[in-house]
């Protein structure tokens, strides 16, 4: 008897190894599949590139090789980027991990084409001052280095499943291949100041507003006794604060390549949308309750619909900013082809640039975004549709904020640390009190992401740097 029972054992054992294999055989060939149609995307936009511009050799290569690496760049995005925005809502239970890829592969293709302007600066935010020392050919490899170590820094990141800044990791690229080309003049150190600055002060202040939000919505709504009719007074109040803030957002960031608004207007606008959004909002959150239970979970559902527009902006607003990143390097290296060899402070996108950003930063987000989607919303705090709303809210008015006081801030570093603030006002309120040290805290913010997630934010710029460095030390021994 025990010998059978030895053999069934060691049988169910088998197949479970068998199960196993089989499981991981099937992740590594849909991965492959993956890497592969980003593969003939990049090598269509070499194609593409070569066919319908017309330059000498040289220029065909570097040009043809900026495109390639422009949409590798567009690609890791995609993939890294835009969880940030869509992760909160499938970690709060409002969307499914596919519905959020689809919204966000539209919005932010619609705001890198429709509102990502048609002018950047060549030097990403100002953080290198090339002058007469810099000769046109060291820029365009100074730009192509700059470029491909944000891309390769990126893509690691998003391998160990770390959602780092891509406007960091460029700004470190360039800071990088800047210092090889012609040392530390070539360098605005103002601005590298506050680069290094907005590392601290927008997570920081991304997740002391969200949890300031979450913990309105706990003391006001989910934790007195009438929710259904606290419901009814707060709901549409915070409906029309997220207006307001989205109408300034937009305003001031998403569209303001399209049409440039006047602090006078946003002023105007900004009460106008949030008065509509309350008068529209007051009858439909009162119809809805009137269907719901008194209980946590029913008055979640009135969160749903607001964070799904709240998310949608922001992916649209990403789109329009961050598609820079991806394609300006590569615009400045066609400026110096098409105008004279000069190089300019700030130049024109083309449009066929600007499409390779956009669609690689919808193909990443398709192919790879749901990998980290995932971390984002499920695996650094548990997160519910009032949550979601928070952290969707707190990286909006964060945005704003600093936009007003001149601060560069991430938008990745508000996201994530807007998620880790209400993580730790959780843990806060869900804890017994000091007086009652018998009882054990419960820890509601997994540790290991946040140690991860902080060194990966305090590498990037240095990480990025030195790989930009050496790239383009290779560009210098190889192709000059």
């Amino acid at each position: 008897m025990v010998k059978k029972e030895n053999t069934d054992y060691r049988y169910v054992n088998d197949l479970r190894r068998l199960a196993y294999s089989q499981g991981k055989l099937v992740e590594q060939k849909k991965f492959l599949i993956l890497l592969g149609v980003a593969a003939i995307f990049l090598v269509l936009v070499a194609v593409l590139v070569e066919q319908f511009v017309s330059l000498g050799s040289e220029q065909t290569f570097i040009l043809v090789a900026a495109a390639i690496i422009g949409g590798y760049m567009a690609l890791n995005i995609g993939a890294n980027d835009v969880a940030n925005n869509m992760g909160p809502a499938v970690g709060g239970k409002v969307i499914t991990v596919g519905t959020a890829v689809l919204i966000a592969a539209v919005c932010e293709s619609s705001g890198a084409l429709l509102a990502g302007g048609d002018v950047v600066s060549t030097v990403s935010k100002g953080i290198i001052s090339p002058g007469t020392d810099v000769s046109v050919t060291n820029f365009r490899y100074l730009m192509l280095s700059a470029l491909l170590a944000a891309a390769l820094w990126i893509n690691l990141a998003t391998f160990f499943n770390s959602p780092v800044s891509t406007t960091h990791s460029i700004v470190g690229g360039i800071l990088g291949a800047g210092l090889t080309v012609a040392g530390l003049s070539i360098v605005n150190w103002g601005t590298m100041a506050a680069i290094a600055a907005s590392w601290v002060i927008s997570p920081v202040f991304g997740g002391i507003v969200a949890a300031f939000l979450l913990y309105i919505i706990q003391i006001k709504i989910l934790n007195v006794k009438d929710k259904k009719n606290a419901a009814k007074t707060w709901v549409p109040i915070l409906i029309s604060l997220m207006a307001g803030a989205f109408t300034a957002y937009m305003a001031l960031k998403g569209l303001k390549k399209i049409y440039k608004f006047s602090t006078n207007e946003v002023f105007i606008y900004t009460p106008v949308f949030m008065s509509i959004a309350y008068f529209l909002s007051k009858p439909f959150i009162t119809n809805k309750v009137s269907s719901l239970e008194n209980k946590k979970e029913d008055i979640y559902k009135l969160f749903h619909l607001p964070l799904l527009f709240g998310v949608a902006l922001l992916c649209f607003a990403h789109g329009a900013n961050d598609v820079a990143n991806a394609v300006g390097p590569l615009a400045a290296i066609v400026s110096t082809l098409s105008e004279g060899g000069s190089v300019a402070s700030k130049v024109s996108i083309p449009l066929w640039v600007m499409t390779i950003g956009a669609i690689g930063i919808a193909l990443g987000l398709l192919l790879f975004g749901p990998k980290l989607i995932n971390t984002v919303g499920q695996k650094i705090t548990r997160l519910n549709a009032p949550r979601a709303y928070c952290v969707a809210l707190s990286s909006a008015i964060t945005v704003l904020i600093a936009t007003t006081l001149g601060l560069p801030v991430s938008s990745t570093h508000i996201a994530i640390g807007a998620i880790f603030g209400i993580g730790f006002l959780r843990e806060f309120l869900e804890n017994p009190s000091k007086s009652n040290k018998s009882k054990s805290k419960r820890k509601l913010v997994r540790r290991n992401f946040l140690f991860s997630i902080a060194a990966a934010w305090i590498v990037t710029v240095p990480a990025s740097a030195t790989l930009a460095g050496s790239i383009y030390y290779l560009f210098s021994i190889t192709a000059f």
